[in-house]
């Protein structure tokens, strides 16, 4: 993908959607200005719907469904550039003021921490506590909002991912003695209130890596006391072997590389497999290419995000590992929004 080559990750790594947009699109050309003219009509058509059924007072579950399948539908239908061309007339219209008003699609498009896809985001759609008074805070409408895009269907994913991330822990823990894990761009470790292993005192050591001192923060109070240390790290100091981290029986990066370009995914795999024991695992999740939020998503929430396929995981992992020395397999979450990809390295054999 020659697109990708040349991609510099920002100073600490940190994902914007400037840089999602500049890398993101699938080609350096210009919009088609007779395409560009009848989709925007279409998009004109879908938001002025939406805004009426806000005025109207219709149920905002039934607005934003309608709304967001509809943005899918065009998302779909309209060339790369295009889209491009749509997504800031779409958070100009009028109909933003309506969805700004919920709590999720309002940290996401502001992004008080600097960057897509923060942790504090992931606690609104976790439902943490945490989280209780940014929702409880926000208007009647924008709670309503809320109670429908909390239990959209990549909201549902997301919030089993994070169960997924505590199951795999355990069954790390159960089968070695003294496990040690490494979570990469770890956020606030939410995973970690769901384990089990954890709570029974069955890790050695369970280490966040994450750019944002907020999240490192919080993670450390959070978790004081328990053998989890969260630590500052980046991407780019993975890839630079930066950081003596020792080995690990489990290593993995849960949201990551919903913003990974394909070469950037590759190395980074390749370098977390250095970080692999013998046995042990290398997980990653990516949202895939079956959602149907991604126009919502990407237009409202300005949250770009790399969707990938099954292949599109197979492709990462044939590119980074010699498959003779590893298992691996690739898999989808019940709803499929998010697909999973694992590779153990064989306890013999080795890299």
């Amino acid at each position: 993908m020659a697109l990708n080559q040349g991609l510099k990750l920002d100073e600490h790594s940190l994902i914007t959607s400037k840089l999602m947009k500049k890398h993101g699109a699938a080609s350096a050309d210009a919009a088609d200005a007779g395409e560009l003219r009848i989709r925007s009509a279409e998009l004109a058509l879908v938001l002025n719907l939406a805004e009426q059924g806000f005025i109207r007072k219709d149920p905002a579950a039934g607005v934003v469904h309608n709304l967001a399948g509809r943005l899918h539908e065009l998302r779909r239908k309209a060339s790369p550039a295009v889209w491009q061309e749509l997504i800031p007339i779409a958070q100009e219209h009028r109909v933003a003021e309506y969805l700004l008003a919920d709590p999720f699609t309002r940290w996401s498009f502001e992004k008080p921490r600097g960057y897509s896809g923060d942790a504090s985001l992931l606690d609104i759609y976790y439902k943490h506590p945490s989280a209780d008074d940014i929702v409880q805070s926000s208007p009647p409408l924008g709670r309503e909002i809320y109670a429908y895009t909390s239990e959209a269907a990549s909201s549902v994913a997301g919030r089993e991912r994070r169960a997924i991330l505590a199951r795999t822990v355990d069954e790390t823990a159960a089968r070695t003695d003294s496990a040690e894990v490494l979570a990469i761009a770890c956020g606030h470790l939410r995973e970690a209130e769901l384990s089990s292993a954890l709570r029974q005192g069955e890790l050695k050591r369970w280490v966040g890596l994450d750019q944002d001192p907020i999240s490192v923060g919080t993670v450390n109070r959070d978790l004081a006391g328990t053998g989890v240390e969260a630590i500052d790290g980046s991407v780019r100091g993975i890839l630079r072997r930066a950081y003596k981290l020792g080995t690990f029986d489990l290593v993995y990066a849960s949201g990551l590389y919903d913003y990974l370009p394909r070469a950037i995914g590759v190395r980074l795999m390749q370098r977390a497999m250095e970080l692999v024991r013998p046995g042990g695992d290398f997980l990653f999740a990516n949202f895939s290419d079956e959602i149907t939020t991604d126009g919502y998503m990407e237009t409202f929430m300005d949250w770009p995000l790399i969707l990938r396929s099954a292949d599109d995981m197979w492709g990462i992992i044939n590119a980074s590992v010699d498959r003779n020395t590893v298992d691996a397999e690739v898999y989808y979450g019940s709803n499929r929004n998010i697909v999973y990809g694992k590779v153990r390295k064989r306890a013999t054999g080795g890299h």
